[in-house]
C-alpha cells in the first residue's frame, strides 16, 4: 500500500489554536472531523493518524515543535515510514496568496515561512509537495503580529469555506495527481470580494 505524509504546520497548544500560522492544523483537524478520525497519537515530535483511502496510507501529523522547527517532527516521520520527500505534503498558511484561495505547488522556496524554511533544512531538498492556505498580507503592521493573530469570526467562517476547498484539492491531487489538482484549483477563489 502506498503511503504518504500530510504535514500540517501551525503551533501548538490553545493560545495559537486559531491563529493564521496555525492554518495547517485547522486543515488537519477538519479532515480529521470530516473524516471521524483523531490525530491523537503520540509520535515524532507531533499528533499523528492514519487516514486509508482508496489504497492509499496517509499519515496525518501535526508538529508539536513550534513552527520554526516543524522539519525536526516530519523528518523521523519520513525516515519511519522509508518516504521519499515527493511523498510528502505540506499544509501550511501563505502570506502571499489573498484570504480566500489555497494553491497546490510542488517544490520551491520558503518565501520566509520558516515552518517550510526547518523542513527543507532537515530534508536538504525543497521538492516536497505544498498546499498553501492564503491568509493575505496585513495592509500595516508588523508580519508576526499578523501571522500570530486570530481568525476574525467573519475571517473564520469565510476560512471554513477555504479548507473544504482545500480538502476538495487535496482529494484531486491524490486520486488525479497533482498537475490535475492545480489546474483545476489553483485559480478558484472561495470568497466573494
Amino acid at each position: 500500500m502506498e503511503t504518504l505524509l500530510i504535514a500540517g504546520l501551525g503551533n501548538p497548544g490553545p493560545k495559537y489554536q486559531w491563529t493564521r500560522h496555525n492554518a495547517g492544523f485547522l486543515f488537519l483537524d477538519r479532515l480529521a472531523h470530516l473524516e471521524g478520525l483523531s490525530i491523537t497519537r503520540k509520535q515524532f515530535g507531533g499528533l499523528t493518524a492514519e487516514w486509508e483511502r482508496k489504497g492509499k496510507r496517509l499519515v496525518l501529523l501535526k508538529p508539536q515543535t513550534f513552527m520554526n522547527l516543524s522539519g525536526r517532527s516530519i523528518m523521523p516521520a519520513l525516515q519511519f515510514y522509508k518516504l521519499k520527500p515527493e511523498q510528502l505534503i505540506v499544509v501550511h498558511d501563505e502570506i502571499d496568496l489573498p484570504l480566500g484561495t489555497a494553491r497546490l505547488k510542488q517544490g520551491g522556496g520558503h518565501g520566509g515561512q520558516n515552518g517550510l524554511r526547518s523542513i527543507m533544512e532537515q530534508l536538504g531538498r525543497a521538492d516536497f509537495i505544498r498546499l498553501r492556505l492564503g491568509i493575505g498580507r496585513p495592509l500595516q503592521g508588523e508580519v508576526t503580529n499578523h501571522v500570530l493573530s486570530s481568525f476574525t469570526p467573519v475571517e473564520m467562517e469565510g476560512f471554513a469555506k477555504v479548507l473544504d476547498g482545500a480538502l476538495e484539492m487535496l482529494e484531486t491531487a491524490l486520486d488525479e495527481g497533482v498537475p490535475k489538482a492545480m489546474s483545476l484549483y489553483n485559480n478558484k477563489k472561495y470568497l466573494e470580494g
